[in-house]
């Protein structure tokens, strides 16, 4: 049944139920889906069975400041010198496992210790949201449905496969273990990695180590190649050159004056200068790998904070933290966004979060009012406009 079910997770495709109607309309119409897909008629109705929609999923779906953070401000809350002191000391006692995820799979340790770290710091805190009851809210939900749907049909998958509890227990948005992955990815690249022939990541730490390395192997990760570097930039940098839209190769890079802070940079590599917080902050080459990363999270802020914890892990200096401009409030990010908007950029969703897509509109609008281009939004930028 096992390689049964798993053909049908990659191959059929998902015939999306009817968002935001009758909920049990919504479960009928998701379970039929299910056995459509190769789930059996009995396990299907167990699964389904006595599912219930959560409104505290939905608040916090609504309702992630978190992200409305600085790169600084978030760095410094998530990274003490306890966690990357017991991140050491996990590399050290789970060395085998380790070594396993980056022969078999390529991906260096520090990443995957920075993202067990900060997703279930190392697997204490898991979530106590009810998995299922999550993904049937999440998906019922007309806001992402074609991103949770498919989610419900691989955890009644995984459940059929007896890789999946009813009382399974998670992240609010239905992420499940001590890396936190979504049930069609650990259907699709789960990794048995202690053998017992389950693949079970709330407890078993090989198997969520080697599931999170096969993972980002499978979106790109290249093996042996390093994701990130902090770097020193001369003055009269051209700030224009920066952010992730414009790539050159290293070479490039250090004839224009860019030095490392820490070793080494990787020639042979293309790279993007990265300013979290502007040319006053901490500035960082990003290579390849760096881009892998959000396949796992989404929000740059947390992509680019896991990036840099990795490097310390492995042995990298404190960044040069800098004197940066003050950081705009919710309400000022959100009228430069409109303002962004009227004015034919592609902000995305107007939140107040500065994501990819402000920042590119932040630098295209300071190049053309002659400001500093280094995509970081500043009140100057915001009384210009």
């Amino acid at each position: 049944m096992r390689a049964a079910l798993f053909a049908l997770a990659l191959a059929t495709p998902v015939a999306a139920a009817p968002c935001g109607g009758d909920f049990g309309d919504f479960l009928q119409a998701m379970q039929a889906e299910a056995i459509a897909q190769g789930v059996p008629p009995d396990s299907a109705a167990a699964f389904f069975k006595g599912a219930r929609q959560d409104q505290k999923v939905l608040k916090a779906d609504r309702s992630q400041g978190v992200f409305r953070k600085t790169f600084l401000d978030f760095s410094q809350s998530l990274i003490s010198k306890q966690r990357l002191s017991t991140a050491r000391s996990k590399s050290d006692a789970l060395n085998d496992i380790f070594t396993r995820a980056e022969t078999d799979y390529g991906v260096s340790r520090g990443i995957l210790l920075a993202f067990w770290a900060f997703e279930t710091d190392f697997g204490q805190i898991q979530g106590d949201f009810n998995t299922r009851n999550a993904l049937v809210t999440l998906a019922h939900d007309c806001r992402r449905p074609e991103i949770f749907q498919p989610q419900v049909l691989a955890a009644a998958q995984l459940y059929a496969m007896d890789d999946f509890a009813l009382d399974t227990t998670g992240a609010w948005a239905g992420e499940i273990g001590m890396v936190q992955m979504l049930p069609k990815d650990i259907l699709e690249r789960g990794a048995d990695g202690d053998g017992d022939g389950l693949i079970l990541l709330k407890t078993s730490q090989a198997d969520a180590i080697l599931s999170g390395a096969r993972m980002l192997q499978h979106h790109g990760w290249r093996a042996g190649e390093p994701w990130l570097a902090e770097v020193t930039l001369p003055e009269g940098f051209d700030w224009s050159l920066t952010g992730l839209e414009t790539e050159r190769p290293v070479e490039e890079w250090e004839a224009l004056g860019v030095t490392p802070r820490n070793g080494p940079l990787a020639p042979g590599l293309s790279a993007s200068i990265l300013l979290p917080q502007g040319r006053k902050g901490p500035a960082f080459l990003i290579y390849p790998n760096y881009r892998v990363l959000f396949e796992w999270n989404k929000s740059f802020v947390y992509v680019t904070t896991a990036a840099y914890f990795g490097t310390r892990i492995e042995g990298a200096e404190p960044y040069a933290a800098g004197n940066p401009d003050p950081a705009l409030s919710t309400d000022e990010m959100t009228a430069l966004q409109e303002k962004l908007a009227s004015l034919g950029h592609d902000v995305g969703k107007i939140d107040g979060i500065l994501g990819a897509g402000t920042r590119s509109a932040v630098q295209k609008e300071q190049v053309r009012l002659g400001l500093p281009a280094d995509g970081w939004p500043t009140r100057d930028l915001l009384d210009a406009l």
